[in-house]
Parts: C-alpha cells; structure tokens; sequence
C-alpha cells in the first residue's frame, strides 16, 4: 500500500486515496504506532465522491472514526491538487460533519495553506464537571464533531496527558468529547493545548481551534470578524468567526514523505 504522510501544524496523518479497506481499524492502529509503525495521529482515506469533489475519512490512533479534522482537511487540498487529481484552487470536501469548502493557496504549482470554511459552529451553555475533586467549568462546543473547551490561566502549565482523558470519557459527553485548555494572551491572540479523542495529546486540532476561538467569541474574550489567532504546539492557525457563528480556518498544509508497506 502507498501512503503518504502529511501534516498540518505538526497534527501528522497518513494518507491514501482509495476505498477504505474492512480492517482499517487494525490498520490504522498498526501504522500510527510511532515505534512500531509510520508513527501519526491516523489514517485519513480520500475518494472520488457524488456530492462533493471529493470524500475524505477519518481514522484515529486508536482506531475509531472521526468525523472531521481541520488540519486533515487542508491536507486533502494539497494532497489532490499536488498530485494532479484537480485543477481547481476552489473545492468542495464530502466529510461525515457535511461538505467543507478550500481555497488553496498555491505557490510554484504546489499548495502553501488553505482556508477552509468549516460551516456554522454551536456554543453550548456552560458545564460544570469536577475532575480530580476539583471544579472545572467548560464550554461544550460543536464543530461537527464535539469539544470542550476549558479557559485556563496558563495553558502551559495545565496536566493535559492527566485532565484530558478523564474529560473524553466524562458522563456529560456520552459519545466522547476533544478536550481544548485555553489561555487568552490578548485581544483576539489564544494559546491552545488539546487532547483529542482518540489519539490523546497531539501538535495541532483544527477543529479545536475554530471550537474555541468560538467559545472565545462568545465569552467575549475576542471579536466577531476579526482573524483571531490560535497558537498551537505546533504553530499558529488564524481562525475568523462571523456574527452568525459560522467559522473559516486558515493554515499551512506538509508532506513529510512518501511510503509503501505491506499489509
């Protein structure tokens, strides 16, 4: 099987085109591995698709399936446009959270970054939880997929191999939830940590980023149309959130290497 790895802001995948084989689960968790195998966050499979340009899915370390990934996404612009199968710099994306909009940035015939529109996002009403006999307040977003974000004072500090998993697997988020800590360094400028579902800490979570710059929003900690940037571990992504809470998202996009195993 060729795969190619790619990675946006350092959240790593492995990317075929084709159709998604029936032990994807066991596949992609022997290939994450990052010992044992090519080492990323999943596997994410691009096809041809009837109601979009193209369909994508997502597949995590441990397994499961994801219904959207912001950094996954801007990586099937490049991957598609880099190796022939569009021309256009405008696509569309079938995905289990609905169909996404690109605008590749292309710079000497390969894409740079794209902004994706990622639709409308929905701010719930704050939760309390209590974690380690502690209390914790957070903000259950959705972005297609479910996040909670929680506003810290100081994000570096924050135990997230430690806190995360227990958010995951709360009882108020029945089917598992990503886990964003937030710090607000200034006007429209965030610091995020995340512990995604499924693949634990990672360098980067698009769709966290758009979760909590809306969360952001609506505390009132950021503007409505402004871009608001997001620092992850793995660098920086400009997130902009319309009256309407509808959110676009622009980021670089990186192949690591091409790779053939067998399975």
């Amino acid at each position: 099987m060729h795969f190619t790895k790619m990675h946006g802001l350092g959240n790593d995948y492995l990317y075929v085109f084709g159709e998604v084989p029936e032990n994807i689960a066991e596949l992609s968790v022997k290939l994450s591995d990052r010992h044992f195998g090519a080492g990323s966050d999943g596997m994410i499979y691009i096809s041809e698709s009837e109601i979009a340009d193209f369909k994508m899915r997502i597949f995590n370390a441990d397994g499961s399936e994801a219904k959207m990934c912001g950094n996954g996404i801007r990586c099937v612009g490049k991957y598609v446009y880099d190796k022939g199968y569009t021309t256009k710099t405008n696509i569309t994306v079938e995905t289990l959270s609905g169909i996404k909009t690109l605008k590749l940035n292309v710079v000497g015939g390969e894409v740079h970054s794209a902004v994706v529109d990622m639709g409308n996002v929905t701010v719930g009403k704050e939760t309390d939880l209590i974690l380690l006999d502690q209390d914790f307040t957070v903000l259950p977003v959705s972005v297609g997929n479910p996040h909670a974000v929680m506003f810290v004072e100081d994000a570096e500090r924050v135990a997230v191999e430690t806190i995360g998993p227990i958010i995951e697997k709360d009882p108020h988020f029945p089917d598992g939830v990503n886990a964003e800590f937030v710090e607000v360094r200034g006007r429209n400028e965030l610091r995020m940590r995340v512990w995604e579902r499924g693949s634990g800490i990672t360098m980067a979570c698009g769709t966290g980023a758009c979760a909590s710059a809306a969360a952001a929003v609506r505390q009132g900690y950021c503007d409505y149309d402004t871009p608001i940037k997001v620092m992850l571990d793995g660098g920086p992504l400009e997130i902009t959130v319309s009256r309407d809470f509808n959110v676009s998202m622009d980021g670089p996009a990186s192949l690591v290497y091409e790779g053939e195993v067998e399975i």
